[in-house]
């Protein structure tokens, strides 16, 4: 049983790693076409501009998210761990590898190959389509197998723990400011190459709803939240672990089993199809024995979640 908890863990930590490496090639294209995602990586983008480029994309990614990664364990505990480490520290080494600043690799350099050229010349749209499809594939694997590259993930906990702000709006909040910021920077260095800096605005905001839009349909195909029904003769723990540790609601309906012919509460619940593994996580951590029933569902109105139209 312990080994094959290991080999589960060491596939998670190299599908991270996967998942890191296009969520970085996707911004090594990005850097010198000035169209900048949110979170750290847009951050670091963002000042790269403004230093002039002497500090490398990765390593000033990664010093953005040591201290966040700090201050998220201080106020959180321990909901951000070693795979939010390992997270963003790989995606910060694979910039730099995919950009050719890494000592003794400087001849990979992807910014400079023939396609990234020639679509950055005459095809601008279909370079950002490609871009936002390694993004959101690359952070879909990440999220899908628990881990994650810190960033406006650990500012939008922070926010939602001090202020009361959904993670989603908060995300959005962060992610708006930081492409507003490096906007201003790269108008302000006149780094805009022959395009308006309000169409690199657009263009990073296609870039941020598209690659949303595949993280969602990698995770868990095209539906956004799960009902998740649980039956457990410890519901009540369940429940407030639910409340507690992700944060949403959670109801119980009385019930009796049949097979057993004993009456007990399940507890029914709606997440993300992101919380989904750390549910199953937290409820296995309480009752190895529990009985989970995952559901699709299209749509939801209410607190915490985005309505979705048909």
């Amino acid at each position: 049983m312990k080994l094959s908890i290991k080999k589960g863990t060491v596939k998670e930590y190299i599908l991270i790693a996967i998942g890191t490496a296009l969520m970085s090639l996707s911004i090594a294209m990005l850097v010198d076409i000035f169209v900048v995602p949110g979170g750290a990586a847009g951050l670091s983008m963002a000042l790269y501009y403004l230093t002039g480029g002497v500090i490398s994309i990765g390593a000033l990614k990664w010093l953005i998210n040591v201290p966040l990664f700090i201050w998220g364990y201080k106020v959180l505990g321990n909901t951000f761990g070693i795979r939010t480490f390992y997270g963003f520290t790989m995606c910060s080494i694979f910039i730099d590898l995919f950009r050719g600043a890494l000592p003794g690799l400087g001849f990979i350099r992807i910014q400079d190959t023939a396609f990234i050229q020639d679509m950055a010349k005459n095809d601008f749209l279909f370079l950002i389509i490609v871009a936002s499809i390694l993004m959101g594939v690359g952070l879909g694997i990440i999220f899908k197998y628990k881990g994650t590259t810190g960033g406006s993930d650990i500012g939008a906990a922070i926010m939602y723990k001090k202020l009361g702000i959904m993670p989603g709006r908060s995300i959005m909040i962060i992610d708006f400011f930081v492409i507003a910021l490096a906007g201003t920077v790269i108008h302000w260095k006149g780094l805009s190459l022959d395009k308006p800096i309000l169409s690199l605005v657009l263009y990073a905001l296609v870039l941020l709803f598209l690659s949303s839009y595949i993280i969602d349909v990698i995770i868990d195909g095209f539906d956004y939240a799960r009902t998740v029904l649980i039956m457990s003769d410890k519901s009540e723990e369940i429940a407030k672990t639910i409340m507690h540790d992700l944060t949403r609601g959670a109801t119980a309906i009385k019930s009796r089993g049949i097979y057993r012919n004993i009456e007990r509460e399940i507890i029914m619940t709606v997440v993300t199809i992101k919380e989904v593994p750390k549910l199953k996580e937290l409820i296995q951590g309480i009752d190895p024995n529990a009985f989970i029933i995952v559901n699709p569902i299209h749509e939801v109105n209410g607190s915490g979640f985005r309505a979705r139209s048909n």
